[in-house]
């Protein structure tokens, strides 16, 4: 790549921004990562020098969810942005809004960031919890016309990933927006780049699997999925990465329409 471009990733101490990193080194762009604490620096070059990475080409920025301070200088001479950064608890908060207000008020903190500065495509790290924790009439696949109702009887979890995705696809519908796209996985599991046992690692357990098997069927409205839904890690980094290039047009307004194209 004869003039490298560069993007950010938000949360780079993850397990899923991790291998993220590791291929956008790989495929030549200079890459920016935030963390909460700029203490974990020196910790996430040498995971990922461990994985193979030249991280000549990272730099570390401190930045937080829950703050405007470092996100315009994370996001300054960025061509893309990969939101990666969200709250998952080791268990449901007491108060809803411990994890809602982050996750929502964070991306658009990110989106906002990436606005200003002149960011040409963003993408997001949602869930499936956005799409398909609503019943729906035996038989019917879910696609990317539905959300999960934050109304009914859902976890403070599932309702900050669906929030947070409308908002940010209600942002992103505004003139003069970053395009947007939004990756929805059930699950992604792979190897671990470093010993950091955080909490979305630790929910990766059989019990896990047969979330994301019962996730999958509800997807391919019961029948037997013909691609997994369930995500390896490893294969998963072109999909995080590649959507980041700038292959569509601007959002229509329509979620529904711009969901689908965004896939």
């Amino acid at each position: 790549m004869s003039d490298p471009t560069r993007v950010l990733v938000t949360g780079g101490s993850g397990f899923v921004a991790g291998h993220l990193i590791v291929r956008l080194l790989a495929d030549g762009y200079l890459v920016r990562t935030t963390v909460r604490n700029i203490e974990r620096e020196k910790a996430i070059q040498r995971t990922l020098v461990r994985a193979g990475a030249d991280v000549d080409r990272l730099q570390v920025v401190a930045a937080d969810l829950n703050s405007d301070d470092g996100w315009a200088a994370a996001a300054a001479d960025c061509t893309f942005v990969q939101h990666v950064a969200s709250p998952f608890p080791a268990r449901q908060p007491a108060n809803e809004d411990d994890i809602i207000v982050p996750a929502r008020e964070g991306t658009l903190r990110v989106l906002r960031a990436a606005a200003a500065a002149g960011v040409r495509r963003v993408v997001i790290t949602s869930s499936f919890a956005a799409v398909g924790y609503s019943p729906k009439p035996s038989g019917t696949p879910y696609d990317e016309t539905d959300w999960t109702d934050t109304s009914g009887a859902v976890s403070p979890y599932v309702k900050s990933k669906t929030l947070a995705e409308r908002a940010a696809w209600e942002f992103a519908a505004q003139p003069g927006r970053p395009e947007l796209a939004v990756v929805n996985p059930v699950g992604v599991f792979g190897p671990l780049l470093d010993d950091n046992m955080s909490t979305s690692v630790r929910h990766r357990r059989p019990a896990a699997w047969q979330a994301a098997a019962a996730a999958s069927r509800r997807i391919r409205g019961g029948r037997r999925p013909r691609r997994r839904r369930s995500v390896d890690a490893g294969d998963d980094q072109p999909a995080c990465g590649r959507p980041a290039l700038p292959r569509r047009g601007r959002p229509t307004g329509d979620v529904a329409a711009d969901r689908h194209r965004a896939a």
